[in-house]
């Protein structure tokens, strides 16, 4: 769906439906969050979104580049949405500001959609040296300062390292250059020909103005002063794995690298954030931290249902739609009594 019209209005049809009196709050206004409220609110139900940013779009707006999403497409498919009568309660992080509690004894179905809003961590020394930061959690400041809702910009190192092979790091190293670094350096344990990015984001990335490293993975920040001024690598080599679709990195021994760098931006992995602790209302998680649901989407505790990046893991916009439309698929059929609760409990 990059670069398409975001619709998040599913097969509705003025009058084709009638009005309904069962409430649904949804948990989060990111892809899976709008394609549910889009689909059930075409079909009558009552649909409040609670979400923790300004406006709505999760992701969409904050976590993803203008050169990959039009962020006008998706406001507009938003403003749909609320001209259909979806209601919107933004600056409220469930949890914080309401309980999910409260939500599950005040509606007759909850969904709970609040993807991978916390970035996956090093755990090397140095790793709490002044100037390591969380790529993705620094992207989101930018956006938050971009479109007028903080007024300092993200700090930006003049020498930037970032450590990963996925979207995330691609989109940091764009983001530091427009922010006025002069040299950006992009460094994975594997080749950009295995990278979660890709060739062509790999070339992307170069093509913005990184020097890009590969088979190198971090092993120590160097600090000066309290402040991070250089990052240590291991060379790598790649290891063929039996049914494995990508070779594993292993250390070459004694071998390293170092680069100067005023500035780390980790970019290696999102981790689910729900709106909870792991068993909180009876809720189970699984081992990743992500929500134990079942084929119709349902949780360990009627009647909350999850969908999206929080269930599945940090993936691309087109699954976390799908996710959220089956999800509300099933709430319909849960509330029509079509399905009961799920048996293996």
């Amino acid at each position: 769906m990059v670069g398409a019209a975001m619709r998040f209005i599913v097969r509705c049809k003025p009058g084709e439906h009638r009005e309904r009196e069962e409430r649904v709050a949804i948990v989060g206004a990111g892809p899976a969050g709008l394609y549910a409220a889009g689909y059930l609110r075409c079909r009558g139900f009552q649909v409040t979104v609670y979400d923790r940013n300004p406006e709505p779009g999760g992701f969409l707006i904050f976590g993803v580049l203008d050169i990959h999403v039009d962020k006008e497409r998706v406001r507009k498919g938003i403003e749909e949405l609320r001209g259909i009568g979806v209601e919107f309660r933004q600056n409220t992080l469930v949890g914080r500001d309401v309980l999910l509690g409260d939500l599950i004894e005040g509606y007759d179905a909850v969904l709970i959609a609040t993807g991978t809003w916390r970035s996956r961590r090093l755990d090397i020394p140095g790793s709490g040296l002044e100037g390591v930061y969380p790529a993705m959690e620094w992207i989101v400041d930018y956006h938050m300062w971009r479109y007028g809702y903080r007024a300092e910009k993200p700090p930006v190192g003049r020498r930037v390292v970032v450590i990963g092979g996925g979207l995330t790091a691609v989109d940091a190293v764009h983001v530091a250059k427009w922010l006025g670094a002069e040299e950006v350096h992009l460094a994975y344990r594997r080749t950009r020909h295995y990278a979660p990015a890709g060739e062509r984001g790999f070339r992307e990335a170069e093509e913005a103005g990184a020097v890009v490293h590969e088979l190198v993975s971090p092993v120590e920040y160097i600090g000066s002063g309290g402040r991070v001024a250089a990052v240590r690598f291991q060379r790598m080599r790649l290891e063929e794995q039996p049914g494995a679709k990508r070779p594993r990195p292993v250390p070459v021994p004694g071998e390293y690298v170092t680069l100067e760098a005023d500035m780390v931006l980790e970019a290696i992995g999102l981790v689910p954030t729900p709106p909870f602790n792991g068993g909180d209302y009876g809720i189970r998680l699984r081992s990743d931290g992500t929500i134990d649901v079942d084929e119709y989407k349902r949780t360990t505790r009627e009647p909350v249902f999850a969908a999206g990046d929080v269930v599945h893991g940090a993936s691309l916009i087109g699954p976390a739609m799908k996710s959220g439309l089956e999800a509300a698929a099933a709430i319909e059929k849960y509330l029509d009594g079509e399905i009961g609760w799920r048996k293996d409990l």
